[in-house]
């Protein structure tokens, strides 16, 4: 088989090439066929593939296994296809940031290290940037987990070059209230069930999120709504209205606690969960992890959102978050990676892989 994407060259070019291949979530196959394809032309690792999702693993009976870990997908395009390269080395384009730079150090990785001091396992998932229900390295952790069996993993996420340690857990529930449907020209035969929303809100406005220290890190929470439903017609008493809330919470909390404080917090109304994912602890205490902040030499800080680094820890694996890319400039029109940063976290990389 040939290597369509030139895995074993310039990591930029290489990164380029992958940008300009589109894999919006659900839409991943030709990328990875073309990552698929590369890999198994690697003589020193062995590919596995379920659905969308392709797996590499070295087999140098080495005494500490690394994963790699990255998603294919992308969030919808924006006008921002294909790549583009400017004269300040930022290179432009959907995917550029999260995270095909990523992607680009971890096949640059699998294609040159031939002798590395851990063995490795690289991971290319699907469907990470819809629901969890879709999420591909998910369901390797159902159907594979002895593909994903490690001492240690580093989820090629954007975090600016800095390592992120964890990860906030995500809680979705709905707090409803009810009424009465009327006519609005006799509103005061029914109930507003939109009007029964307004202390909801003002819970809302009131919130003063937690800050939580976990290993000298400090997970800020959050409590928003993020979308109202409610009314019927321009002329009707609404009896039905809901107010959706999402509480990014400390990975202190199980889900289940995190639930019960957000059923706390709206006493009094009927809250229904719809989605949740458990935060994931720094483990920066564990040798490995301590090794690897060492060697990217910047101080680590807290992941201030949910990542799938909480499926590792699930597995008993401790993870970070480590990639080139600016996690700001995620799902943005503007979305850009200097190409500084990529020939950095491969060398990074590459220097703990061997050193």
């Amino acid at each position: 088989m040939g290597d369509g994407l030139g895995i074993d060259g310039d990591v930029v070019a290489l990164t380029a090439r992958l940008v300009d291949v589109e894999s919006v979530s659900r839409e991943e196959k030709r990328l990875a066929d073309l990552v698929e394809d590369a890999l198994r032309g690697v003589p020193h690792v062995r590919v596995d593939r379920d659905g969308d999702a392709v797996v590499a693993r070295t087999d140098f009976g080495r005494a500490e296994r690394v994963v790699l870990a990255g998603h294919l997908d992308t969030v919808p395009i924006a006008g921002n296809l294909p790549s583009r390269l400017d004269d300040n080395g930022l290179l432009w384009g959907c995917g550029t940031s999260d995270m095909k730079a990523g992607l680009a150090v971890q096949l640059k990785l699998a294609a040159t290290l031939t002798a590395p001091n851990r063995d490795l396992t690289y991971v290319f998932y699907d469907a990470e940037e819809i629901a969890a229900e879709f999420n591909g390295l998910a369901r390797l952790v159902d159907h594979h987990p002895d593909w994903l069996a490690a001492d240690f993993a580093v989820l090629m996420e954007p975090t600016g070059g800095r390592v992120d340690g964890g990860c906030q857990g995500t809680l979705r529930v709905r707090v409803e209230t009810t009424g009465r449907r009327a006519h609005s020209a006799r509103s005061w035969l029914g109930e507003n069930a939109i009007h029964k929303a307004a202390p909801i809100l003002a819970v809302l406005a009131g919130y003063q999120p937690r800050k939580v220290e976990i290993d000298g890190l400090v997970y800020p929470e959050g409590l928003n709504a993020v979308m109202i439903e409610g009314g019927h017609a321009g002329n009707v008493i609404p009896d039905s209205c809901a107010v959706t809330v999402n509480y990014r919470f400390s990975p202190d909390q199980s889900e289940a606690e995190a639930l019960d404080r957000v059923r706390d917090i709206f006493a009094g109304f009927h809250v229904v969960p719809t989605d949740s994912a458990p935060g994931a602890l720094p483990g920066l205490s564990h040798p490995a992890a301590a090794a690897f902040v060492e060697a990217i030499g910047v101080p680590p800080a807290a992941k201030e959102s949910w990542t799938d680094v909480a499926r590792f820890s699930a597995l008993g694996i401790p993870a970070v978050n480590y990639g080139p890319g600016d996690p700001t400039l995620a799902h943005t029109r503007e979305e850009n990676v200097p190409v500084a940063a990529i020939v950095a976290a491969e060398q990074k990389l590459r220097q703990w892989l061997t050193g």
